[in-house]
């Protein structure tokens, strides 16, 4: 089992409570998105995970290890990443990839090599492997930072802000390896981001704390359905009539429409993806000439900042 459970996790710092009864489940080979402004407990519930740091109250399994139980194996079945790579800028790519593969007790040298150069290819480094880390861009420290924290084959990998400072081509390329990691390699992936936008692409599902509590977990459909309902369809005419109005108000899945500005009509629909082609059929064929058609939905970041409204990120 390489996923999480969590369950009524809480830390107390003296009189700060910085994560309050967190329960929740990351499925194994998913991304697992963990936003919430700074300060939030993030990074605590992490360190909790990965046994940094023991818990005041409640429980966890990792990767099917007990975190209170038996910590030692929680860390050798799990990868983390920080804020900052924790690489070493004096010694070469190789060197870097060697002295972690040791660190986690990658013993057998064959082994060691094969992984490392596994790595390092997969990661579109292995051309620079001999050249000093010191050198490297930073999206190229962030790629080996990603490869020496899942150097021992982790079951779990916790990333925090693996895109957070890069040229948009290096973060597409973080984001990329995410998805081969989770997809191919069944890496389960927490991801901890203030990215939202990063969010809402690479998460199944996402979990919204503040104040160290959870406030929102599901999917991003599910936190769009929660605050704002359905989306709605919205179709752009040249000229807006009550003809128009009329000719799509009583079909079928037809809740209400609303002229909402000069030749735009917007419509509350039970199920707008099968009752679009029903909409713009009847608005043709009563005359209106259709400029463009979209199906409104709120965004992860709408959700997001309803939810911690009032909060610095």
């Amino acid at each position: 089992m390489s996923g999480i459970e969590a369950e009524g996790l809480s830390k107390r710092f003296g009189t700060l409570t910085a994560v309050d009864r967190l329960s929740f489940e990351v499925k194994p080979g998913e991304i697992f998105g963990l936003l919430g402004p700074n300060g939030s407990g993030k990074t605590t519930t992490v360190r909790l995970l990965s046994c940094l740091i023991a818990p005041s109250e409640g429980s966890a399994r990792v990767a099917g290890f007990d975190i209170g139980r038996e910590p030692l194996k929680v860390r050798e079945a799990v990868g983390v990443l920080t804020e900052n790579p924790g690489i070493y800028d004096r010694l070469s790519a190789v060197e870097n990839m060697e002295f972690f593969a040791e660190a986690y007790g990658l013993r057998d040298r064959a082994e060691r090599d094969s992984r490392i150069r596994e790595l390092l290819e997969f990661f579109d480094l292995w051309d620079r492997r001999g050249e000093r880390v010191g050198t490297f861009s930073k999206g190229m420290k962030q790629k080996l930072a990603i490869a020496k924290a899942v150097v021992h084959r982790p079951e779990v990998l916790f990333l925090d802000e693996p895109s957070s400072g890069l040229d948009p081509k290096a973060a597409k390329d973080i984001r990329d390896l995410m998805e081969g990691m989770s997809r191919q390699e069944r890496h389960t992936i927490v991801l901890c981001t203030h990215n939202l936008e990063e969010a809402e692409r690479l998460c199944s599902r996402v979990m919204i704390i503040r104040k160290g509590a959870a406030i929102a977990t599901g999917s991003v459909e599910d936190l769009r359905r929660k605050l704002h309902g359905a989306p709605e369809l919205e179709v752009v005419l040249d000229e807006v009539d009550d003809r128009l109005l009329r000719a799509t108000a009583k079909l079928e899945g037809v809740k209400a429409v609303n002229a909402s500005a000069k030749g735009t009509l917007v419509y509350d629909l039970d199920d707008p993806e099968a009752r679009t082609p029903d909409v713009v059929r009847s608005l043709v064929q009563a005359g209106g000439r259709v400029r463009s058609v979209n199906i409104l939905r709120p965004s992860l970041e709408d959700a997001y900042l309803e939810l911690t409204e009032g909060e610095s990120t």
